[in-house]
């Protein structure tokens, strides 16, 4: 479940990015803080868009950034970012984005549940509201586990 990949220390809220690139390295900086991944994730998951394009662009104002499994993810999570200023990330249908969920994956099954969980929330205007209006991380992961 969601709930069980994030935490308070993967929360980050209205952080300052400049582009797409800077957007994935600020909301991916807590997996690599708090020992979830190494530096070169965040490395791929930047050269994952380069190469196929804004794909991770999931919905409107949604990024989804990941790379395959690897050594270099240390154990599965998910990092929650929103931004203060929207940006672009090349997506006609879905830009700009405003909110980014970092997931690393350690196996390649094991976040499929969150995975569900987060497209469930991605349908709800209230969790776009809180995410909107949250004043600290514990406002989300409550939220997250009710």
């Amino acid at each position: 479940m969601l709930k069980d990949l994030t935490s308070e220390s993967l929360v980050s809220l209205q952080i300052d990015a400049e582009n797409w690139e800077d957007a994935i390295r600020l909301a991916a900086k807590p997996l690599l803080q708090e020992g979830k991944i190494k530096q070169s994730y965040i490395e791929r998951m930047i050269d994952n868009v380069k190469e196929s394009g804004p794909y991770i662009v999931i919905a409107p104002h949604v990024a989804l950034p990941h790379s395959r499994p690897d050594t270099d993810v240390l154990e599965s999570a998910i990092g929650i970012a929103t931004l203060k200023n929207p940006v672009s990330f090349g997506s006609e249908a879905n830009d700009p984005v405003k909110y980014v969920f970092c997931l690393c994956a350690k196996e390649k099954d094991s976040h499929l549940n969150a995975l569900a969980d987060l497209a469930n929330l991605l349908e709800k205007d209230t969790f776009y509201n809180l995410l909107d209006i949250a004043r600290s991380p514990k406002e989300i992961i409550e939220f997250l586990k009710k």
